[in-house]
């Protein structure tokens, strides 16, 4: 009897190993299946595979495997972590069924896509499904409340479209939400208000619109809401205010409109608030001074008026106060002064007035302080660096008064100082030499005097310095100035500047020397030929003499010599970069000739022709050589290469792939409102939760270099009247430029409508600001190249942007007629853009035109050039309402001048950019 007890046992415990062996088998099969419908590039699951010496009495041969995590004696899988193997292929979910105790599943990271399958959501045990940063698309599929037991969800950067799933509310345990960054549309479901655990939800960057729900104020456990980057109808609901627990709020461009509510202020424990690049008016509730435990608030880019609230001196720890480009005005409260934490103050483009406060920095470590555009007198505060860290003082376009603070001189971290534009007087005092990483100073635009100081020459990195229209600066040089090691731009004209130019020493990096309208003496150094990358000397209207270095000649990235009206002499040497400038540069030295100008006596003018036609001819040569070597080469060994990225200023990092496969949105070919020059610009929406326009252009290899030379110039040219390139993403065949996306239509829709005078102004005056900075700040200038009104569009703040600015230029870098063997530009090019910039200005006039008739005047005719004046007048006048007993019909006569000086048939009749943009600002007393 003992006996058959005991062999009943061995039986059943032989029976519950095999038992146990078949699971460990079922399950390992599994995973093989599911591999096997991998695309595993990298090998990343090189480990998975069935050992041929396993015991088939012992554990799970899968628990050894990469990503697979099993229970302490290996019985059963717990979780399986695919991330960042770039894994891609569709998953059937066949084999979900089997990993029934799986607590944890991360696919996050990899390259899945097509839907998402439903059979995942019979992992009832699952307590973290991570599927981020994929391509999964489609609707997200029903079923996600079956995981009881689910505490995180992320789904962040996908492709999903349709509605967001409202059953997800049903699972009570949650806590993290993420479904941000895909295409997810329709409105926030009301149902999310009714999660009982959740901290953290994300649903920023989709399509989403409709109202805000106000149930999410019942969301009494929330912690962290991003829910911006979509476009709302409507405000922010009151109830908002009900999240007791909230430390972080984001509701950032999202087209939100109306006041910001008072409510807000029962967030007792809320840390961060942005509410940025919206639509909000009305004033800054005081109220919010009682979320005593804010660290970031950020309401720039909207529409809110009034003052800053005096009782903002309760914000103990604020270190972010950014406010810029509102309608702000009145002083900045002295309490702001008494805020110990505050690091960044961010106001500009506002209409404040008065003195800042006086104690500014005393009480904080301040770091960033940008105060420009806006109406601020009396003297710069004397505490700003108090305690060490100021990086950037940007105080330009006000109404400063007194001498530079001396606080300057021992301030050590400052980097950038920008005082243009405003009334100091005195000298620069700035001891250099304590500013050892200063790289930017402009105090262009003011009443400085004293000459410019011999410490510049310690500042070992400064690349940029302008004190040009400083009339009263006076005094020479200093001796060493040109052996700072890395300065790219010195500009000082109308300076009263005397003396000889200092010879030129160590100059690798000098780019842009401006000393026109001084009274510099002497000749022009030698040593200036030592300068190889200098693209332009303006030395205009000084008393130089003697002969131009003949050596300079040789500097192939010469783009400009000026040397008009002096008392040059000689001749003008034979080299392509002095014939292919205008002679504008030159006039005004009656001893000097040569091409461009008048011959030289005794020249030999027509052998110098035919030699040009050999070199030509050669020339042309070359390039047909050249481009046969060149077709072989793309036909022969070009490949694609790798995918690389470029972020400019404005932009989240973000991948190659992120780009990439946000192509697969059926959004990708929603064409923007405004045509382009060349392909259509294409909507897109990065896994980041960014919307922006790509535009594709598929470049030539050998000239990659000269192309991203322009491309990286058009990304960092900055101003609110042009359209951002935020970056562009490329390989060896394509390049896709990302550009901020504007949806608000273009001046040639809204040429339809008819618009009061004062709007009409504010677009004509924008438009001009961003060609004059085009043209005048940015080295060498970038023509628009296509001017016209559908290439004016509209930011949210209505302000006209110029899109497509130096586009035209870019693709005949790539489809003209240079040699795709250069890899920088050279003369030829620059002379393009100098032609280029005289079409900007006309097209500009003709612009104005346009605007002024309501669209009836779209082609300027020589019929409307020899039309009276006074006749053309009265005809505009009539078409906007403007009497002639309005004290308007000045402004329209000026605007109406200035279009006719725009649209001459002679470039050289022609204004520059600057000086129309003097001549319509000087027009505005508003401005």
């Amino acid at each position: 009897m003992e006996i058959s007890s005991t062999l009943l046992c061995l039986n059943l415990l032989l029976v519950a190993s095999i038992t146990k062996a078949q699971a460990a088998d079922v399950i390992s099969d599994a995973l093989m299946s599911l591999k096997s419908e991998f695309t595993d590039n990298y090998n990343a699951l090189s480990d998975w595979f069935m050992p041929s010496n396993k015991n088939p009495y012992d554990e799970i041969a899968a628990c050894s495997w990469s990503g697979v995590s099993c229970n302490n004696n290996s019985t059963m899988i717990i979780g399986l972590d695919l991330s960042k193997k770039g894994l891609g292929g569709q998953l059937s979910g066949k084999q979900f069924g089997v990993f029934v105790d799986l607590v944890s599943l991360n696919l996050s990271h990899n390259l899945f896509s097509g839907k998402l399958p439903i059979s995942i959501f019979n992992l009832t045990n699952l307590k973290s499904l991570d599927i981020s940063r994929n391509n999964f698309s489609g609707n997200f599929p029903n079923g996600v409340s079956r995981l009881k037991k689910l505490v995180v969800l992320d789904a962040f950067s996908n492709s999903f479209s349709g509605l967001l799933p409202a059953e997800v509310s049903e699972v009570e345990l949650l806590k993290v939400v993420n479904f941000a960054g895909s295409y997810f549309s329709g409105s926030i479901p009301s149902e999310f208000g009714n999660f009982k655990s959740l901290e953290f939800i994300h649903l920023a960057g989709n399509l989403l619109g409709g109202e805000i729900p106000p149930e999410l104020g019942k969301l009494q456990t929330l912690i962290h809401m991003e829910i911006g980057y979509n476009s709302y109808q409507g405000g922010i609901p009151w109830e908002i205010g009900n999240m007791s627990e909230l430390h972080y709020l984001d509701i950032a461009g999202a087209n939100l409109s109306g006041s910001i509510p008072k409510g807000l202020s029962n967030l007792s424990k809320l840390e961060s608030l942005f509410l940025f690049r919206n639509q909000l008016t009305g004033v800054i509730p005081s109220e919010l001074s009682k979320l005593i435990s804010l660290q970031s608030l950020d309401l720039s880019d909207n529409q809110i008026s009034g003052k800053i609230p005096e009782s903002f001196s309760e914000l103990k720890n604020l270190s972010l106060l950014s406010l810029f480009e509102n309608e702000l005005s009145g002083t900045v409260p002295k309490a702001i002064a008494d805020l110990p934490r505050l690091e960044t103050l961010l106001i500009w483009n506002n209409f404040f007035s008065g003195f800042l406060p006086n104690g500014l920095g005393i009480n904080s470590n301040l770091i960033l302080v940008d105060v420009s555009t806006n109406n601020f007198s009396g003297n710069i505060p004397p505490n700003l660096c108090a305690n060490g860290m100021l990086s950037k003082l940007i105080l330009f376009s006000n109404s400063f008064t007194g001498e530079l603070p001396l606080f300057l001189s021992n301030c050590s971290s400052l980097v950038r100082i920008r005082f243009e534009d405003n009334l100091l007087s005195g000298p620069i005092s700035l001891n250099f030499g304590s500013l050892s990483d200063i790289s930017y100073v402009d105090l262009s635009s003011n009443k400085l005097t004293g000459g410019v100081p011999e410490s510049i020459t310690h500042a070992l990195k400064l690349e940029y310095f302008n004190v040009s229209n400083n009339l009263e600066l006076g005094d020479a040089l200093p001796p060493k100035l040109w052996s700072l090691p890395v300065l790219s731009n010195f500009s000082a004209t109308s300076c009263n500047i005397s003396g000889n130019i200092p010879p030129f020493q160590s100059c690798k990096t000098l780019s842009v020397v401006e000393l026109s309208s001084n009274h510099l003496s002497g000749n022009m150094p030698e040593t200036v030929t030592d300068c190889q990358g200098v693209r332009i000397i303006d030395l205009s209207h000084n008393n130089l003499s003697g002969e131009i270095p003949e050596k300079l000649g040789h500097s192939t990235g010469l783009l400009l010599l000026n040397v008009s009206f002096n008392d040059i002499s000689g001749s003008i040497p034979e080299y392509n970069s002095f014939r292919l400038m205008d002679s504008s540069a030159f006039v005004g030295n009656p001893k000097l000739c040569g091409v461009p100008l008048k011959p030289c006596p005794n020249s030999k003018e027509i052998q110098n022709e035919l030699l040009w036609v050999l070199i030509l001819c050669a020339a042309v040569v070359v390039f047909i050589a050249l481009a046969v070597s060149g077709v072989y080469y793309v036909h022969k060994g070009r490949k694609r290469g790798q995918w690389k990225t470029i972020s400019f200023n404005g932009l989240p990092n973000y991948t190659a792939n992120d780009l990439l496969k946000s192509f697969s949105s059926p959004d990708f070919m929603e064409i923007t409102p405004y045509p382009l020059v060349s392909s259509p610009i294409c909507k897109v929406t990065l896994p980041t939760g960014i919307t922006v326009s790509v535009k594709k252009i598929e470049w030539d290899p050998q000239r990659m270099e000269v192309m991203e030379e322009l491309i990286i110039q058009m990304g960092n040219a900055r101003h609110k009247n042009l359209t951002k390139l935020l970056g562009y993403c490329y390989n060896k065949e394509l390049v896709y430029l990302l550009y901020d996306y504007v949806p608000n239509g273009s001046l040639a829709e809204k040429m339809l409508v008819r618009q009061d005078w004062a709007s009409k102004y504010r677009i004509i005056l924008g438009i001009a600001k961003s060609l004059c900075f085009l043209h005048h700040d940015c080295y060498p200038a970038i023509p628009h190249g296509d001017l016209r009104s559908s290439n004016i569009v509209f930011a949210e703040s209505m302000e006209p942007q110029l899109a497509e600015f130096g586009f035209r230029f870019l693709m005949q870098l790539n489809k003209g007629s240079f040699p795709a063997t250069q890899s920088k530009m050279q003369p030829d090019q620059y002379t393009l853009i100098k032609e280029e910039l005289y079409l900007d200005i006309y097209n500009f006039g003709k612009i104005i035109l346009e605007i002024l008739t309501n669209g009836r005047i779209k082609n300027v005719t020589k019929s409307i050039q020899s039309k009276p004046t006074e006749d053309l007048l009265e005809e505009i006048c009539n078409e906007n309402e403007v009497s002639p007993q309005d004290s308007l019909r000045k402004e329209v006569s000026l605007v109406l001048e200035v279009a006719l000086v725009c649209t001459r048939s002679r470039s050289s009749d022609q204004p520059s950019m600057k000086d129309v943009l003097n001549l319509l600002s000087g027009s505005n007393h508003r401005m």
